[in-house]
Formats: C-alpha cells, sequence, structure tokens
C-alpha cells in the first residue's frame, strides 16, 4: 500500500536534523511503484526529495545512490556542466529505507519523443561525455566498482550464458550475442567513469531561447562505475530520430580515443537489458516476469535487420578506409608556374651565370641609369622609398643625381651612400620590376625607359662634353658596387 505524501515528509526531519517542514505534495516522476516519493517544502523556500524503498532491490537501489553521490565530491561536480542531488541524510519509514535529497529543477523528456537537431540531443551528448571525462579516483576512493574491457566482457559473456540456459531465449538472438562477445574488435575500448543505468528520463531540461532544451540536471547515479562508456548509449535505440545527432555531439565534445565498436556494444548493451529482465525474473522464481521478458525477447528476435554485431557493420573510419579511398581519387597534372625568385633579397649574379655584357650594353644600360637618375632628380630630391608609379623599389643610383664637376671621388662616394642607404630599407616586391639582371618579367614600361635611356646615352657620347666619359665610368663603378654588396 503506498504511502500518504504527508506521512512521506514527516521523515524529512528524522533524516535532516533541523529542517523545518512547511508543506508536503507528491513527486509526479518515479512512478514506476518501486519506490514511494514525496516532495517536502522547507520554511526556506527549498524543497527536497523523500524516496522509500518498496522492496528490498529498491532498497539497495536507494544505498547504492547514496554512496554515489557522496563519492562526488565538490571537485569532481564542478567539473560536470549540470547539477547533480546531494544526499541530505537517511532514514527508515517503517521497515523500509529511505533517502533524501535535494529537489533538481527541470522537465524530462521521454526517449521517443527527443527532438533531433540543435537543442535536447546536442544538449544530452555534451553532458553524458561531461561524465566520461570525470577523473576514475572518484569512483576508486569510494570503493565503486572498477572494470577494464576484459572484465566487461567476461561479465557479459556470463550474462548471455546464464539468460541462453533459462531455454527463453531465441536462438538467433542467442547465436548473435555469443558473436558478438566472440568478436576480439568489439572489445577494444578504453573504460571510463560511467552511470551505467542512464536512460532518457535521467535527463532534467530547460528552455534556452536560443539553443532549445538544455541539461540542467542529471539524476540517476546509483550505477556510477568505471566502465564502458557504451552502457550510457545503450538507451538511444530507444530514439532513433535524435541518437545521430546525439552520438555527434558525444562525439565532439568527447576527449577520448575514438572507438569504432561504440555504437555497435551500445546496441549489445541494450539488447541485454532483456536478457537482464529474464534473468532477475528466473532468480525470483516470478514466471510473469519470465514471461514478459521472453516475449520482449521474441518481439526483438523478429525485428532484426541482421544476425549479427559485428564492428565492421558500423565502422567510422580508420588507416584502412584512408588508404581504400585513395584508390578512388583521381591523379591531376601539376600546373606549370612561374618558381624565379622574385625578390631583392639576392644576389642575381649568384644565380645567373651570365657573359659579361660588352661595352655597348653597357653603356646603354648606363644610360638609362643616368636618364632615371635625371628625372627622379627633378620629381623628388632624395626619395629613396618608390617611383611615381608605385611599382618596384627606386634605383641606388637615382638619388645620387647628374655628374658633379667636382670630381670622381666625390660622385662615387655619393652613389656608394645612397647604395648603402638603399639596402637598409625593407625588402621590396620586385613582381612588377624589368630590366634588373635575373628579373624574369618584362613589360611595356620598362622597354620604354630602356629605349629612351638608350637614346639618352647616344645622344651624350655624340656630344663633345668631357665630362661624358668620366661621368659614365663613375656611374658604371657605383653599379658594379650595388650588384656585388651584400645584401642586409
Amino acid at each position: 500500500m503506498a504511502r500518504s505524501p504527508f506521512t512521506l515528509v514527516a521523515a524529512v526531519t528524522a533524516a535532516v536534523p533541523g529542517a523545518e517542514v512547511t508543506g508536503a505534495r507528491a513527486l509526479t516522476a518515479d512512478g514506476d511503484g518501486r519506490f514511494d516519493s514525496a516532495i517536502a517544502t522547507l520554511a526556506d523556500g527549498s524543497e527536497l526529495v523523500i524516496r522509500v524503498a518498496a522492496d528490498d532491490s529498491a532498497a539497495v537501489e536507494l544505498a547504492e545512490e547514496a554512496l554515489a553521490l557522496r563519492a562526488l565530491t565538490a571537485g569532481a561536480r564542478e567539473i560536470l556542466p549540470f547539477r547533480v542531488p546531494t544526499a541530505m541524510g537517511e532514514t527508515r519509514v517503517g521497515d523500509a529505507r529511505a533517502l533524501v535529497t535535494d529537489l533538481m529543477p527541470g522537465f524530462q523528456i521521454e526517449a521517443a519523443h527527443v527532438p533531433p537537431g540543435r537543442g535536447a540531443a546536442v544538449s544530452i551528448g555534451r553532458a553524458i561525455a561531461a561524465v566520461h571525462t570525470l577523473p576514475p579516483s572518484v569512483v576508486r576512493a569510494a570503493g565503486l566498482s572498477v572494470r577494464d574491457a576484459a572484465a566487461v566482457r567476461a561479465e557479459t559473456e556470463q550474462l548471455v550464458d546464464r539468460a541462453s540456459a533459462t531455454g527463453r531465449v531465441p536462438a538467433r538472438l542467442s547465436a548473435r550475442w555469443r558473436s558478438a562477445v566472440a568478436d576480439d574488435d568489439l572489445w577494444r575500448f578504453e573504460s571510463a567513469v560511467t552511470l551505467g543505468g542512464i536512460q532518457a528520463l535521467s535527463f532534467l531540461f530547460e528552455d534556452d531561447p536560443h539553443d532549445g532544451p538544455q541539461v540542467v540536471a542529471v539524476l540517476g547515479w546509483r550505477g556510477l562505475a568505471v566502465g564502458d562508456p557504451a552502457e550510457d548509449l545503450g538507451w538511444l535505440s530507444g530514439a532513433p530520430e535524435a541518437a545521430p545527432d546525439v552520438l555527434a555531439a558525444y562525439t565532439a565534445a568527447s576527449q577520448r580515443a575514438t572507438d569504432d565498436a561504440l555504437q555497435a556494444r551500445a546496441r549489445l548493451h541494450a539488447e541485454l537489458e532483456f536478457a537482464r529482465w529474464l534473468v532477475h525474473g528466473d532468480e525470483l522464481r516470478r514466471p510473469d516476469i519470465v514471461d514478459d521478458a521472453a516475449a520482449l525477447l521474441e518481439s526483438l528476435s523478429s525485428g532484426l535487420r541482421g544476425d549479427d554485431l559485428r564492428v565492421t557493420a558500423t565502422y567510422t573510419g580508420g588507416v584502412d578506409s584512408a588508404l581504400d579511398v585513395l584508390d578512388r581519387v583521381p591523379a591531376t597534372a601539376s600546373n606549370d608556374i612561374d618558381t624565379s625568385m622574385q625578390t631583392d633579397a639576392y644576389r642575381p649574379e649568384d644565380l645567373w651565370h651570365e657573359a659579361e655584357p660588352d661595352d655597348q650594353e653597357d653603356q646603354q644600360h648606363q644610360g638609362d641609369q643616368q636618364h632615371q637618375g635625371d628625372q627622379q632628380n627633378q620629381e623628388d630630391q632624395g626619395d629613396q622609398e618608390d617611383q611615381g608609379d608605385g611599382r618596384g623599389p627606386a634605383r641606388p643610383v637615382s638619388s645620387a643625381g647628374a655628374p658633379r664637376a667636382d670630381g670622381e671621388a666625390s660622385r662615387t662616394q655619393e652613389q656608394g651612400d645612397a647604395a648603402h642607404a638603399s639596402w637598409e630599407q625593407p625588402t621590396q616586391d620586385l613582381s612588377d620590376v624589368a630590366g634588373v639582371r635575373g628579373s624574369t618579367r618584362v613589360d611595356d614600361g620598362s622597354a620604354a625607359a630602356t629605349d629612351a635611356g638608350a637614346a639618352a646615352a647616344a645622344d651624350r657620347s655624340a656630344s663633345p662634353d668631357p665630362d661624358s666619359d668620366e661621368a659614365q665610368r663613375a656611374a658604371r663603378a657605383a653599379l658594379q658596387r650595388w650588384t656585388r654588396s651584400d645584401s642586409e
């Protein structure tokens, strides 16, 4: 016979000394008949939940829940992005065990109604991943179960044997499970902190105006242990629409190595829940439970699409699949590109070994340098940065100007200083500069400038000016010093 909320709330003061209860109401959740539950309202406005076990197995669960909640220290709770109930105290109501915890806010969503996409599905995946990132020391320090992959496999094999021994498991299911247990690839995983029996109703949500329902609290911590992380994903078999988004969010938020057999093991654990129900009824000698479990197993067997749970059926990628893809990648020819070093941070004569130009070519080149120097001296006195069109660096001789009559030493010193100042400037792009030895670019503007320089040089060579030859020698010396100087 179910106890009334007022009877249950009266026991809160015994479990939580000093609590001043001012109200009581029924708890709509946990209505499976295995617990009597109620909500107690305290004088400070806070609310507590009291649950009383209806039988011995429920009493064991309450004891496990209390132990697990106490194992979650303040440091462990800080890691989690959601709230976890706190065990406030324990007592007895008659001969039954009672546990009092604080009330968690939020609403629940049935597995079949969890919507896909952004919102509840993504938030659930992240919440499960957060649980799996808890340090195993939290479990070990509390003396809770710690199992590695081999132990989980052995436990699964034992369950399959016990269920098959009842004679109520369909042959197809028995063969399917035994094949999965024998598959070595299925049991290569890294154990983690898990909740064990987590279900869709373990998550409490609150609506977010932008992201939809978000997990704000998680219930059902009695199965806290170190074991197979796939156990916390088995319930997704009942949420086919949301399962892909939950798994994607879990994988993205997980800090663990890729587990290609995760989904196959999650499906196996979901199916074995029926086997556990069958074994439970057989141990209690409850024909009603056995018959119910057998009917569920028959329905499961008839609805299977395949007979195995091999990893290859749920393989999500890896070295082998990547190598297979390489065979389907079409070969592409590389495009011809210009690999010349279009920069002024190198010495062209070290890369292009050409014959020295004859005297006529040298005279033409020198004329080009002098002609451009005259133009630059008229337009911008002492400018060392750019030409007027902004393409390429200034020629070193442009700052020297026209030859002066005060002697060759003075002119060469000025040209040398201009060259040294130019090398100290930041490296500039020479992609648009032509006429420098080693450059592969030719444009009309440079060609025109070269022709103009050649014409000017021809005019000066025909002139009887005695300073012409001396100016040409000085400019040639400056040019050679520039081309042979080391780049800073």
